[in-house]
């Protein structure tokens, strides 16, 4: 049975673009098909100025809400990154294996260094060095694919070529993983600037549908989503992105096809309200399975910590192995 791994950063708020661009393809595919590990990467979390108590808060809500979402621990392993040491173990040991040029190539750290210098602040080391980590995130368990969106594929290549690099030095001791990204609605845009992703971390909040929003805060943000000066309903994500990313939501959420969408639409009131109640259906169990698990902290207690107890023993030979190989005298 393959396996396969992935992980959401406690960062902001999840989105509607996390649900349907991860999640979603995690619940309906992977933990049914896949030996399935998902993780709530917070140390990942930490690359930027952060508020400690935040970062824990968001932390506990993410593992929550992928429950909610119906992530089940029969199924798959739910835990947290930082309750399992060999992520940290293994990323320091590809950190080794990686060069200074690959780090400084990749995308992420290119805008969020420029952001932070516009605004006047110093790059921390980690948000250069934690794609290292991402790959030991990947490579720690003999993953095979790793389902991610568009935004995120680069990090996996970096995983691939890390542990090809590692296997050719040291012998044969990773798995070369690849990413798998979903089929539609695999980047959901922000509503009032459809030429961006849906962020967790972004501060549009108009444009951001949070899976927490009240079902009328939901309706709103989508009827007043930006489209253009057009009147017919047609599929362009260049040259009509934000028409088209109202149809990728719409498709996503009820397993349709966006061209096809397009066709039974001609006017865009029509499509925006059609988008904002399915939107609203989408979310509404996921709501309600929500509030019930926050009266049961109990519970997902026991999930994080049996899901970082699994996680571990799957984990743990797959480093130790990269520690002998790469020369570090075992422990005795």
């Amino acid at each position: 049975m393959k396996r396969v791994f992935s992980g959401i950063k406690p960062t902001g708020h999840l989105t509607l673009g996390n649900y349907l661009g991860a999640v979603q393809q995690w619940i309906e595919v992977d933990q049914h098909q896949a030996d399935a590990l998902f993780c709530v990467v917070d140390l990942h979390a930490l690359t930027v100025d952060h508020d400690p108590a935040r970062v824990r808060r968001l932390s506990r809500q993410a593992a929550t809400l992928l429950l909610a979402a119906g992530l089940d621990p029969k199924l798959c392993t739910v835990f947290v990154q930082s309750h399992v040491d060999e992520h940290a173990r293994l990323s320091y040991v590809m950190e080794c294996v990686a060069t200074d040029g690959e780090m400084r190539r990749m995308i992420q750290y290119k805008e969020k260094a420029a952001r932070e210098r516009e605004r006047g602040g110093s790059v921390r080391l980690s948000l250069l060095t934690y794609p290292a980590l991402m790959a030991a995130d990947i490579l720690a368990y003999g993953t095979d694919e790793v389902p991610v969106g568009e935004d995120q594929t680069q990090h996996v290549e970096l995983a691939r070529d890390l542990a090809v690099r590692f296997n050719q030095r040291y012998g044969h001791t990773f798995t070369v993983p690849k990413a798998t990204p979903p089929k539609v609605a695999a980047r959901v845009m922000n509503l009032q600037d459809p030429t961006s992703k849906m962020g967790k971390s972004d501060d549009s909040g108009p444009g951001i549908v949070y899976l927490l929003d009240e079902p009328e805060v939901m309706r709103k943000k989508v009827l007043r989503a930006v489209t253009d000066s057009h009147t017919d309903v047609v599929y362009d994500r260049e040259a009509r992105p934000g028409v088209a990313n109202l149809l990728d939501i719409l498709a996503a959420c009820g397993g349709g096809d966006p061209e096809a969408l397009s066709g039974t639409y001609t006017s865009y009131g029509a499509l925006k309200k059609d988008a904002a109640e399915a939107v609203v259906e989408l979310l509404r169990p996921l709501q309600e399975r929500h509030k019930a698990l926050c009266a049961d902290p109990g519970y997902v207690d026991e999930v994080l910590r049996a899901g970082a107890e699994q996680a571990r023993g799957m984990a743990r030979p797959y480093v130790d192995a990269a520690y002998r190989a790469i020369g570090l005298l075992p422990a005795v």
